[in-house]
């Protein structure tokens, strides 16, 4: 008589991953929040750009001396008019937003609108006082923050999809015994390491497509200067999170494996998605926060977000990355090997929610 050979750790640890890859790759409730989370960030990245390249200069008529006076202030789209009634034509049949001729004022002009003040080209051709800056942004804000949420919601949205889906296929696992069945074919640290290693190939495959898109679209719409900005940022998140997601994947999984029922995953995995959802919150408030985003960057759960946000601001020394990246996979070994023997002790305890307390006691 034969007996069954428990196929190698490696092949067996793909033929895990393998699995989990089909079966999300099935589900259209992934593939439809896949499509809508790269619609999102390729709008993210084209709309500011062609909104943005649809605003033009306001148009005004300009008369006699107060042709020189608009051309020198380069703010217009300047027509020439024989004379003011020609100009107030202009304006009355909305060719121009403005006109503008001589006056009597301390600034020899007179601005002539239809039916309103027009504003911009007042302040246009106002007298501005000039501004020292005792330092010198390197960064717009307004980018900051965009960046800020970027990064924050993709590390938010990726973390979260594939955590609970990982918890939600262990408890599955549980509840149908199908466990039971793959316990006996594989080791139970094989079965952990494939769960986490096909869903980290989806995460990290995600979050690919995700950079591809954003520098085509920055390509696309001519934001080369912004890509050589953000880019090596971005090649940061990326290694970054392949790192950080194991950890939090080890989390979902043991986390996961203390109950039998659907109904309890939200609760039991209710302290990992906090530390999701920490990072998010914290680098939008404080994207402008340079001790904050230090603090974050060696902070094994938000480092993923922290750092590439200090690399894009030029906040972060050359080494601080490579000692922050240092620390992360110290701390994912250690949350790896925690969370392994949690989810071996947790498997086949049915029933009633098991204590951490037990799942980290071996059982005899």
């Amino acid at each position: 008589m034969t007996r069954y050979q428990t196929p190698a750790a490696l092949p067996a640890t793909w033929l895990v991953a393998e699995r989990e890859i089909r079966m999300r790759l099935r589900s259209k409730a992934f593939l439809i929040s896949t499509g809508i989370l790269m619609l999102v960030v390729l709008a993210s990245v084209i709309l500011p750009s062609v909104l943005g390249g649809g605003d033009s200069k306001p148009k005004v008529a300009a008369v006699g001396s107060a042709i020189a006076a608009v051309q020198q202030a380069d703010a217009f789209e300047v027509t020439e008019a024989a004379s003011v009634d020609e100009a107030e034509q202009l304006v009355r049949s909305e060719d121009v937003d403005a006109a503008v001729v001589p006056g009597d004022g301390a600034t020899g002009l007179t601005v002539i609108g239809f039916d309103e003040a027009p504003s911009d080209v007042v302040a246009a051709l106002s007298v501005s006082p000039a501004v020292q800056l005792l330092e010198t942004p390197t960064h717009n804000p307004g980018l900051v923050y965009i960046v800020a949420i970027g990064f924050g919601l993709v590390f938010f949205m990726s973390a979260l999809t594939f955590g609970s889906t990982i918890a939600q296929s262990v408890v599955e696992e549980k509840q149908t015994r199908i466990v039971e069945i793959l316990m006996s074919t594989v080791p139970v640290r094989v079965l952990l390491a494939g769960k986490i290693v096909g869903n980290s190939l989806l995460a990290f495959g995600q979050i690919a497509v995700i950079a591809v898109l954003a520098g085509v679209g920055m390509l696309a719409t001519g934001q080369d200067i912004l890509l050589a900005d953000v880019g090596p940022s971005i090649v940061w998140f990326a290694v970054f999170f392949a790192a950080g997601f194991v950890l939090l994947a080890a989390l979902f999984a043991a986390s996961a494996a203390l109950v039998s029922r659907q109904e309890d995953v939200a609760s039991v995995t209710s302290p990992v998605t906090m530390l999701v959802m920490l990072p998010y919150f914290l680098v939008i408030f404080f994207n402008d926060n340079p001790t904050v985003l230090a603090i974050m960057s060696y902070v094994p759960f938000s480092a993923p977000v922290g750092m590439p946000m200090r690399v894009f601001l030029g906040t972060a020394e050359w080494w601080e990355p490579l000692v922050s990246l240092a620390i992360l996979l110290v701390s994912t070994v250690i949350v790896v090997a925690i969370g392994s023997r949690v989810y071996a002790n947790g498997l086949l305890r049915m029933g009633a929610r098991v204590k951490l307390g037990d799942a980290l006691v071996k059982q005899s």
